[in-house]
């Protein structure tokens, strides 16, 4: 097995062991209470393969850090940049609801359910690998590099059937606005998942604003996928993210053109 290979697979099967391990629900030294708490896209785990450069907000691979093993059902936000032509070969994963965000470029898919996309930033993706499944992820461009978030949410139950959906959430839709790109089935979002979880992505021109109301027994986190806003006071830089498991009113802020994500977890 070449050391190309063997990277790939401990950013896969050995991540999912290390973050499944251990489901904590702490972000930082503490529980979180009634503040928020910040997780900065400087103190990030991060992976450099050349082809593939890879910031970790938790636990993944050959990154592990106790105080970041995941927070909630959320387990992995991997924010990876991927050269013109490369990829990941075909690989197992099981029991997790794995979704693919594209923030500039494009990313092909090929598994073993026969489904297989390129998808763009006018797309969502999910797939649900359960009992088992195969998969690879290439960049098709051969001159432009991909970048985008790779997101793995714990399922509600095990041993479910693989499957994959993608959908179009095009930038008009999110614009201004909380668009639910992810969640439970029925919650009428994009894509389904088999977890009390919603995904909201907005693209946030500078100086507009959106509220989010956080309801009591539901915890968020927010992650700036590229840009800054300032979040209840906080300024947040690409590659930020806040905190928070109490029930509150969300105030964000774009300082300049900005993509976000908010997660409202159960």
């Amino acid at each position: 097995m070449n050391a190309s290979r063997r990277n790939m697979l401990s950013m896969t099967a050995a991540g999912l062991i290390q973050i499944a391990a251990k489901p904590a629900v702490t972000l930082g030294d503490e529980p979180l209470s009634t503040d928020w708490l910040v997780r900065q896209a400087a103190e990030r785990g991060h992976t450099d393969l050349g082809w593939l450069k890879s910031f970790h907000s938790f636990s993944f691979g050959g990154y592990y850090d106790q105080r970041h093993m995941g927070f909630r059902s959320l387990r992995v936000i991997n924010d990876d940049k991927i050269a013109a032509g490369r990829g990941f070969p075909t690989h197992p994963h099981h029991d997790m609801e794995i979704i693919s965000y594209v923030l500039s470029g494009s990313l092909q898919h090929k598994d073993s359910t026969g489904k297989g996309a390129i998808i763009t930033p006018d797309d969502i993706q999910m797939m649900s690998a359960g009992t088992g499944i195969t998969h690879s992820e290439y960049n098709p461009s051969s001159t432009e590099a991909n970048h985008f978030l790779q997101i793995w949410i714990q399922p509600a139950m095990r041993g479910v059937q693989p499957r994959y959906s993608d959908n179009k959430v095009t930038d008009d839709q999110k614009t201004n606005q909380w668009n639910l790109i992810a969640g439970p089935d029925g919650s009428h979002a994009a894509v389904g998942i088999y977890q009390d979880a919603k995904i909201f992505a907005s693209k946030l021109q500078a100086n507009e604003s959106l509220d989010y109301t956080l309801e009591r027994n539901r915890h968020a986190w927010l992650q700036v996928a590229t840009g800054e806003v300032t979040v209840n006071g906080t300024t947040l830089q690409s590659g930020d993210a806040v905190a928070s498991s109490r029930a509150t009113s969300l105030h964000v802020t774009a300082n300049q053109s900005s993509d976000v994500l908010l997660f409202d977890l159960s």
